[in-house]
C-alpha cells in the first residue's frame, strides 16, 4: 500500500491500527498502575513516562520488524492463525483476579516493570497492527505515531468506555478476525498453491474472518458463562 493520504484505503488502514491498538493495549494502564504505585508522587510520574517510553520504543522496533518479515512465505499465515486465537480470547470473560504486576519503591525498577510486561503483553498487538499496515513501513509508522499518544494520554477513559460499552470489545474482535482473514489468504506461500484469485477475494476472507471470530467468540463465551452459574448454583 502506498503512503498516500489522499487514498481511502490508507486512511482506512490507519484507522484499523488505531483501534487495533485500543482494543489490544487496554491492560496497559492497568500495568502502570500496579507497577508505579509505590512510587512517591514525583517518581510516579518520572516512571509512568519513562516506562511507557521504553515501552512504546520496544513495541515500535518489534512492530517494525514484523512488519518488514511479514512478507516471507508462510508467515502472515501463521500470524493470521494466532490473530484468529487472540481474538477469540479477546471475547472471553477473564477468570483471573488481577494482574501478576510487581510494584517497586525504585524509579527504574518500576520502569523496568513496565517495559518488561509491556513486551511480554506485546505479541497480539505486534502481529495485528503489522497485519493491518499490509507490508507498509510508512503507514505502520503512521498509525503508531497516531495511536500511541492517543492510547498514553486516555488510556484510564478508554478503559471505562470499553468496561461501559461491551460492543467496542466485540467491534474490536470483528476487526482482528478481518484482519486474520485477509492475512491468511494473502500470504505469498498460500497464494503459489491457490488459482489466480479475484481482486474482492481478500475482503471476503476478511468478512468470513470477522464472523468466524464473533461467532467462536460468542459461543465459547456463553459455554463458560453458563459453566460459571453451574459452580456458583
Amino acid at each position: 500500500m502506498e503512503f498516500d493520504l489522499s487514498s481511502a484505503a490508507f486512511w482506512v488502514a490507519v484507522g484499523q491500527i488505531i483501534l487495533i491498538d485500543i482494543v489490544l493495549s487496554g491492560d496497559n494502564a492497568v500495568v502502570i498502575a500496579l507497577a508505579c504505585r509505590n512510587l512517591s508522587p514525583e517518581q510516579r510520574k518520572k516512571g509512568i513516562f519513562w516506562g511507557v517510553a521504553g515501552a512504546v520504543s520496544l513495541r515500535v522496533v518489534l512492530t517494525t520488524f514484523a512488519a518488514l518479515v511479514m512478507n516471507l512465505p508462510w508467515l502472515k499465515f501463521v500470524g493470521g492463525l494466532l490473530l484468529v486465537w487472540i481474538a477469540v480470547k479477546l471475547m472471553l470473560p477473564e477468570d483471573e483476579d488481577g494482574h501478576d504486576i510487581q510494584s517497586s519503591e525504585h524509579l527504574w525498577g518500576a520502569v523496568k516493570t513496565i517495559v518488561v510486561a509491556d513486551f511480554v503483553m506485546s505479541l497480539d498487538n505486534v502481529i495485528a497492527v503489522a497485519g493491518a499496515a499490509h507490508g507498509s513501513l510508512a503507514l505502520l509508522l503512521f498509525g503508531l505515531a497516531v495511536s500511541i499518544p492517543l492510547i498514553v494520554w486516555s488510556s484510564q477513559l478508554i478503559m471505562h468506555w470499553m468496561e461501559r460499552f461491551p460492543a467496542i470489545v466485540l467491534l474490536g474482535a470483528g476487526l482482528l478476525g478481518y484482519v486474520s482473514g485477509q492475512m491468511l489468504l494473502t500470504d505469498p506461500g498460500l497464494l503459489a498453491l491457490l488459482p489466480p484469485l479475484p481482486e474482492w477475494s481478500g475482503k471476503a476472507a476478511g468478512a468470513v474472518g470477522a464472523v468466524l471470530v464473533v461467532a467462536v467468540g460468542r459461543w465459547l463465551e456463553q459455554r463458560i458463562l453458563a459453566k460459571q452459574d453451574v459452580t456458583i448454583v
